[in-house]
This record gives structure tokens, C-alpha cells and sequence, in this order.
């Protein structure tokens, strides 16, 4: 079936669409693919620890069969043969979701796949195992887990964020070109952030999150991991959807997100918010200096770019952290009473201040964070997208844990999960340490074609996109 040579290195970074097209034109098989990705993930997998559960055997049995109906004339779409890590908080049927918890690593495998896998799985995807994950999607890179955490591919002494940290390093390192994770504070973009990769966490309501493990129920979110924009909005286009099963699902028609992809930014205002960089959180000089330079490059490509300004960043994380509180202990209740012992200490300690929360405190976090929704609603309204910070810092060492505390809430994610609108983080650039530096564009609710074209013109301007960590 193959009629191109490729390298191993070469099918690992090839882009996913691309791949789906040497599959449709029958110059690359399937499982050739498959076999390369898993040679290199099983050379790699000891330093970065991406996956919970490696599935090869799975991965190729359902290579073998995307092979059998390309070559038989069968198409499932454009996603057809390719390999997705699913964090695992989401359910595959016959595996255990251990959400990377001594709670769960025992408990009975799933029944049922989520929507989002079986989604993928009608549309010809194959399973390339569950990635890891901090521990329910929350705390940090935590030692005192079953499984360890993973490392960043940029430099394995440094984590590669969180909390779907397995799904950004797989990617970034050329394990696999599309990958799934959860948002509830910022757990997609934070590793798409430290990894140099593409991470959306879309419109509230725009992805089902039936058949994955709740953090908070009304800050949840499913999103798309990817190595580029055009990957990520293929992804997205797979997965979206209404789920009658999830209270919160938006009953929309399927779009194409990439249907503006190339249309460029002429005419289009971005607002650019720097208080959250140079004032709420004074950001490392050359996360700074790449924002800037993010915002020139939007200019330069016709955009109209102008400064703005939203409520401070600590309005934002105080809601985010009541309501994660809230929910969370809620969720949680009944292991922490019966087996505290066996959370990590850092998840634990993020989850208790939940059982001292009064219905009043929940209640007026919700009623600001209508308000704060509303600012960020009407900067949106006279503006195409929000073009700000994500991390102000790089990642920190891994084993540094008074250091990961300190920059981990020094970020800007967590007022889109208040707002519930899209919000997407790109790598633009690489600091003189040689860990990825990004920034963040966000959209008005369920514009996500729009966000997509942006992010794309900033993805080719910034000249990132390639660039692959020295292992």
C-alpha cells in the first residue's frame, strides 16, 4: 500500500489530516502508521509516562480495520485510521476510567464508550490508550499515585501542565496527532500552553460530557488536542454535538469550524487584554514580549488590534475556585469520608475547603459570575476575539512542588470556564530556557469557525507550528 518512504520521525509530526489523506490515496496504511507511532511511543513512554493504559493491541486490530474498508472503497470520514488518546476521566468501554486514582484503579471497566469516543470510533478513529491525567482532573503533578505523572517533551525535568498533561506531551513528543482532554479550569490549554501545541476548550454545552467523570458540573468541559489549528478544528468537528444525557448540552446543527480557516484577519478586531500579564500577574518578560509580538503579527496581517480591559484576574479565579469547591466536594463526599488516605495529598487538600462552603457563598459566586460573564460578553460584542495570556510562566521543574504551586495559578485560563466562552491556546514562540511560550485567543460563544480562522493566521504568522522538542 505504500508507494512514499517515510521516516518514523517524519509519520510522527506529520499533520493528522495529511496522514488521512496518504491513507485515502493508499501511499500510507494504516496500520504502517500505527506501527511507528507505537515504536515510538514505547521508546519514549519510559522517560514521559503519557498513558495511564498504552492499548497497542487495540490500536492495531482497529488500524487493520480502517485498512480493510480504505481499501475496499469505504470512507468514515476524515478522521478515518487515526489514532486518538483519550484522557483518562473518559470512558472506554471494557477499560477501567481510573480518572489516575487509587479510588477508581480497581474498579470495574466501562460499559458504555462517552459520546465524544464513540463519536470518533463511528467515524473510524482507533484507540491509542487512556493518557494520564491529574488525579480527577484536579491538584497537580502528584508522586503518591498509582501511576506517575507525566513530563513535559521539551525537557522531561519540567511538567507539561495539566490536567490532561498525558494528551499535550503525547502530542508534542509524536506519539500521536489527535488527542482528547477536559477544561474545567484550564486543564486543555495548560498543557497545549507548556507543550507548544493546539488546545480549544469550546463553548459550553458545544461538547457532551456524558460518560466523563465530573470535576464541576457547570465549569466542565470536553475539547480538542492537537498539533495544529486545522487538526484541531477537524477534531472539534467530530465530537461536537447535542447529547440529550447532558443537562447542559446546546442543541445546534454540525458545522464545518474550518469552513473560515484561510479567509485571513483583515478587517477583524481583536481586543487585547494585557492587565492579566502586566498587571494582575506580572508575567516572565518573554511571555510578555511574546504576546506582543502575537498582537503585531495580527496587525501586520490586517487585523485591527486594540487595547482592552476586563475585571481583574482575581475576580475570575475566586468564582472559579468557590464554585470547583463546591461541586467538587459534592462529587467527592462520600470517598473523602471513607477513604481520604487514598487521594493524593495535593488533591485532597484542593477538594476539603469544599465541606466548609455555605449555600450562600455558592449562590452569590454564581450570581457575579453572571456578571463577569456579561463584561467579558460585551468586549466580545464590539470585538471578533480576546487575544491574551495563558501561563505567565513556563512550566516549572517537576519535582520543584513549592514552585509548581507557585506559577500554576499564575494564568489567565480560568475566566473562560466562568464565561463558558471558547477560548483556544496556540505555542507562538520558544523562551531562551527552550520550553514553548503561548497565547490565547477567545471568541464570542459557539463562534468557533471564527476563533479558528484567527488562531490560523497567528498559527502560520508566529511560524511555531513544526517545531518538535529535541528527544
Amino acid at each position: 500500500m505504500n508507494d512514499a518512504a517515510f521516516s518514523g520521525a517524519d509519520l510522527a509530526f506529520l499533520p493528522a489530516l495529511e496522514v488521512a489523506k496518504l491513507f485515502a490515496r493508499k501511499q500510507l496504511s494504516p496500520v504502517e502508521y500505527a506501527e511507528a507511532l507505537i515504536a515510538r511511543t514505547e521508546k519514549l513512554e519510559p522517560r514521559l509516562a503519557c498513558y495511564v493504559r498504552f492499548t497497542p493491541e487495540i490500536w492495531r486490530a482497529m488500524a487493520r480495520a480502517a485498512e480493510t474498508e480504505i481499501m475496499a472503497g469505504i470512507g468514515r470520514g476524515p478522521l478515518h485510521g487515526l489514532p486518538v488518546g483519550v484522557k483518562d476521566i473518559i470512558d472506554v468501554a471494557g477499560i477501567t476510567t481510573t480518572c489516575h486514582s487509587k479510588i477508581l484503579r480497581d474498579a470495574p471497566p466501562a460499559t458504555t464508550d462517552a459520546l465524544v469516543w464513540r463519536r470518533l470510533k463511528a467515524g473510524g478513529a482507533a484507540l491509542a490508550g487512556k493518557t494520564s491525567t491529574h488525579e480527577f482532573a484536579l491538584g497537580g503533578p502528584s508522586f503518591d499515585l498509582p501511576w506517575p505523572p507525566s513530563r513535559n517533551p521539551w525537557n522531561p525535568d519540567h511538567h507539561p501542565g495539566g490536567s490532561s498533561s498525558g494528551s499535550g506531551a503525547a502530542l508534542a513528543a509524536g506519539m500521536l496527532p489527535l488527542a482528547l482532554g477536559t477544561d474545567t479550569g484550564g486543564s486543555v490549554r495548560n498543557p497545549a500552553t507548556m507543550c507548544g501545541i493546539v488546545g480549544l476548550k469550546p463553548s459550553y454545552g458545544l461538547v457532551s460530557r456524558g460518560g466523563v467523570f465530573p470535576l464541576a458540573f457547570s465549569l466542565d468541559h470536553v475539547g480538542p488536542m492537537t498539533r495544529n489549528v486545522e487538526d484541531n478544528a477537524a477534531l472539534l468537528r467530530a465530537i461536537a454535538g447535542h447529547d440529550a444525557t447532558d443537562p447542559a448540552s446546546v442543541l445546534r446543527g454540525h458545522e464545518d469550524y474550518s469552513r473560515e480557516l484561510r479567509a485571513g484577519v483583515k478587517g477583524l478586531r481583536i481586543a487585547y487584554v494585557p492587565r492579566f500579564h502586566r498587571t494582575d500577574h506580572v508575567a516572565d518578560p518573554h511571555v510578555a514580549a511574546a504576546l506582543d509580538r502575537a498582537a503585531r503579527r495580527l496587525e501586520a496581517e490586517g487585523a485591527i488590534v486594540e487595547e482592552a480591559d476586563l475585571p481583574p484576574l482575581a475576580e475570575f479565579a475566586s468564582i472559579n475556585r468557590v464554585i470547583i469547591c463546591g461541586e467538587g466536594y459534592a462529587i467527592h463526599e462520600a470517598w473523602l469520608r471513607e477513604r481520604p488516605e487514598d487521594y493524593a495529598e495535593s488533591t485532597r487538600r484542593r477538594l476539603l475547603p469544599g465541606a466548609f462552603l455555605g449555600a450562600a457563598d455558592y449562590i452569590q459566586a454564581q450570581r457575579r459570575r453572571r456578571q463577569l460573564t456579561d463584561a467579558v460578553s460585551a468586549l466580545l460584542a464590539t470585538h471578533d476575539a480576546i487575544l491574551c495570556a495563558s501561563s505567565m510562566d513556563t512550566p516549572a521543574p517537576i519535582a520543584d512542588v513549592a514552585e509548581i504551586e507557585r506559577t500554576y495559578p499564575r494564568q489567565s485560563r480560568t475566566p473562560f470556564n466562568v464565561t463558558g466562552h471558547p477560548a483556544l491556546c496556540l505555542g507562538v514562540d520558544l523562551h531562551p530556557n527552550g520550553l514553548p511560550l503561548a497565547a490565547q485567543l477567545v471568541a464570542g460563544a459557539f463562534r468557533e469557525a471564527r476563533l479558528y480562522r484567527i488562531a490560523w493566521t497567528l498559527e502560520q504568522a508566529a511560524g511555531f507550528v513544526g517545531r518538535r522538542p529535541p528527544l
